[in-house]
């Protein structure tokens, strides 16, 4: 604690001791205002400033240290100043103790409170940061809540002091305006009960949620605003409950949940339903990083025991196959499935004309108009291509037309560090592509740990792929034939020759071409939505990567039942999207997965947190399969089993993490799973024995060494 804090507290801690030391709570009571009323009557009237000021002092000290006595100061000042001078004097003398009230609990409190609950605190920080205002003027109006405790929880928060201030004071002033007005009758008033009847308190309570209704209120005026150019055309009534533009996972799930409750929705998309997750994502680059984990197989032969092995791999076959897992899947995510499910299903490109009509020009050139109850935007995204000068003349890859290729790239560049550059790094490595990695950040995959990333990276080198980090691409250019990459490392030029770069830098959200710009919806990379997937148009939603803030297949279906359930049923029933456990993971081997917190997002975050490791070295199963290697770690609340967040490194980690997923959202912790059989010897047991290491850790020592004690006596 430093000197200011520390001094702060010695001055609050003798005022609270001098106030039951010499016992002032006894001039705070309402028997000895009735008793020395006349006197203070007599003393204002000969010196009616002087008596304000005191009045006005004694007051916003009371406040401001959270004595007990305020309700009976206000009734005084109504019996003493009337109804207007007294209204005058409480309502700012109240405002200003409460706002010191604030301040010294946010000097002294705030800091260490959120480093240590701030996981827990990160839904009410961003209500608080949001509709702040409403909350505190919610509690202002209801008495029942003891205004103290308010200032000191409120400063604990982060709104704003400002904001604190005048909500207060207009938020008190109904309240003040009750006590004030009853002190005026002070001698007819016996209790404070007097006045906090059952009728007073429920309209008072009537009163509280006035902000809520008010909310709703300024939601239906904005509503009305960005409808009023469009009044003209709404419908007298709706051809359709819903349109979904965009067959992603997104859009193919909202059109799956709004046929399934009987409505009527018509599902858009101009090119092949399944989007990029399905035709060039997802599926085909697991189906090649498949094939390419065969070869590293062959490579081990030696490591299970197997002399030689050979395989002849033929580039154009393995692509083939690629597009033959794609096929085998395309079922799945078929017009005639979707049909079959009552999902009307428009080949063509969608325009949005207005709130509730979407133009669609279908892709034998024909054009209608469809009226709509609601519109879902889920166009995705696209790969990113950095403006470098020179890219444009290098016929680059991407992960969207990556796979047309039939002819193996000898010398491929690999732009980006990321989940997607990653994966395709090591799979074309592993196909015998003699691979160079180029990533700007000064390491790959830099949203895990350091130590995750170190161990990929290790794993990458040893299979022979040129990793370059720290480094920064600047200029692509052709020299006698050849194409090179111009890039900066440690302040220096370097060149990077190759036959094929493939850009894998981040995917941008499909923002273009269909309508968001005439319609006005706000922008930035992503469509700007509520909690509710709603843009600013209340009855037009956005889900998947379009409306970010996750960019995986599993969260786009994620969000698609929120924006769909919302789009259906309200304002009847309306439900906020919740990110609080999100998994995703990188297919490079050694695989990582993810879900919460890892440290790095910690420290940032200032979340206390411990750290418990297991090593997948020493797992039975990693052994006999010669998959020794990777760690699981899990972050805990200190000194409590909860858990903040896992990360996986090793051979499935995609799978293991579902046991810490579950256990997240359902409010599990380490000693259930370490309660819990795992089967043996299996994988999972890795997530059975970093619940082992949490409990070693934690062992009661104390009553270890008593249990030591009784078994001793015992044997004696």
């Amino acid at each position: 604690m430093n000197k200011k804090k520390l001094g702060l507290v010695i001055v609050l801690l003798a005022l609270i001791t001098s106030y039951f030391i010499f016992d002032l709570g006894r001039f705070f009571n309402l028997d000895f205002f009735k008793s020395q009323q006349a006197a203070i009557e007599t003393y204002r009237t000969t010196n009616p400033w002087a008596t304000a000021g005191i009045f006005f002092a004694v007051y916003v000290t009371v406040t401001a240290l959270s004595f007990p006595g305020a309700a009976v100061l206000t009734l005084a000042a109504g019996a003493i100043f009337g109804l207007l001078t007294g209204l005058v004097i409480v309502s700012f003398a109240s405002s200003i103790g409460a706002t010191l009230a604030f301040l010294a609990s946010r000097f002294l409190l705030r800091d260490w409170v959120q480093s240590r609950f701030g996981d827990r605190l990160k839904a009410l920080n961003a209500g608080i940061n949001k509709d702040g205002g409403f909350y505190l003027f919610t509690l202002r109006l209801v008495p029942a809540f003891p205004f103290f405790v308010i200032n000191l929880v409120m400063g604990l928060t982060p709104i704003r002091t400002a904001t604190f201030y005048w909500v207060s004071q207009i938020g008190m002033l109904a309240g003040t305006i009750v006590y004030v007005n009853a002190g005026t009758q002070l001698g007819q008033i016996d209790s404070l009960s007097g006045i906090l009847s059952p009728g007073l308190l429920g309209s008072f309570v009537l009163l509280g949620i006035f902000p809520l209704i008010a909310k709703k209120i300024v939601a239906a005026v904005q509503a009305k605003k960005v409808y009023a150019q469009w009044a003209d055309k709404k419908p007298a009534t709706f051809d359709r409950n819903l349109v979904v533009i965009g067959g992603g996972s997104a859009g193919l799930v909202s059109a799956y949940i709004a046929a399934a409750v009987k409505s009527k929705v018509t599902l858009i998309e101009r090119h092949k339903l399944g989007g990029d997750c399905l035709n060039t994502g997802c599926v085909p680059s697991k189906a090649l990083i498949r094939s390419a984990k065969f070869l590293s197989h062959v490579e081990r032969a030696r490591e299970f025991g197997i002399d030689s092995a050979e395989a002849q791999m033929d580039f154009a076959k393995v692509m083939e196959r690629v597009q033959s897992v794609v096929k085998a899947i395309e079922p799945h995510d078929s017009v005639e499935r979707y049909t079959g499910l009552g999902v009307d299903v428009v080949e063509g490109s969608a325009k949005i004309t207005s709130p509730w009509t979407v133009e669609v020009t279908h892709n034998d050139g024909r054009i209608e108009t469809l009226c709509t109850r609601a519109i879902i935007i889920a166009t995705g995204a696209r790969p990113f291509v950095p403006p470098i000068p020179g890219i444009e003349d290098m016929d680059y890859l991407t992960s969207d037309n990556l796979w047309d290729l039939r002819e193996q790239p000898r010398r491929l560049l690999v732009l980006g560090g990321g989940p997607i550059g990653s994966e395709l790094t090591q799979a074309f490595a592993r196909l015998g592509s003699q691979v160079t990695q180029v990533e700007m950040l000064p390491r790959i995959m830099a949203r895990e740990d350091e130590d995750v990333s170190q161990l990929v990276m290790e794993r990458f080198i040893a299979e022979g792929i040129d990793v370059r980090v720290g480094t920064k691409a600047k200029q692509f250019v052709i020299e006698d034939g050849e194409k090179v990459l111009i890039a900066e490392h440690e302040g220096k030029d370097v060149r990077i020759p190759f036959d094929t770069v493939l850009v894998a830098v981040g995917r941008a959200a499909n923002l273009t071409g269909f309508g968001l710009e005439e319609m006005g919806i706000p922008t930035g990379k992503t469509v700007d939505t509520n909690e509710l997937l709603q843009t600013i148009y209340p009855n037009i939603y956005a889900a998947g990567d379009v409306a970010g803030p996750f960019q995986f297949t599993h969260t786009a279906a994620h969000q698609a039942w929120y924006a769909a359930v919302n789009a259906l049923f309200d304002p009847f029933k309306t439900f906020k999207a919740d990110y609080s456990v999100i998994p995703w993971a990188t297919f490079v081997e050694p695989e990582v997965a993810r879900v919460g917190l890892n440290e790095a997002d910690a420290t940032a975050e200032g979340i206390a947190y411990e750290v418990t490791k297991f090593g997948i070295d020493d797992l039975d199963r990693a052994i006999a399969d010669s998959e020794a290697h990777g760690f699981v770690k899990v972050l805990t609340v200190p000194g409590k089993d909860r858990i903040l967040g896992v990360t996986i490194v090793g051979e499935h980690a995609g799978d293991l993490i579902a046991e810490y997923v579950l256990a997240m959202k359902q409010g599990i912790g380490l000693n259930k799973i370490l309660g819990t059989i795992h089967i043996y010897p299996t994988m999972a047991e890795a997530n059975k024995y970093v619940a082992g290491e949490w409990k070693r850790a934690h062992a009661p020592q104390k009553l270890l060494e008593w249990v030591g004690r009784f078994h001793a006596w015992r044997r004696a």
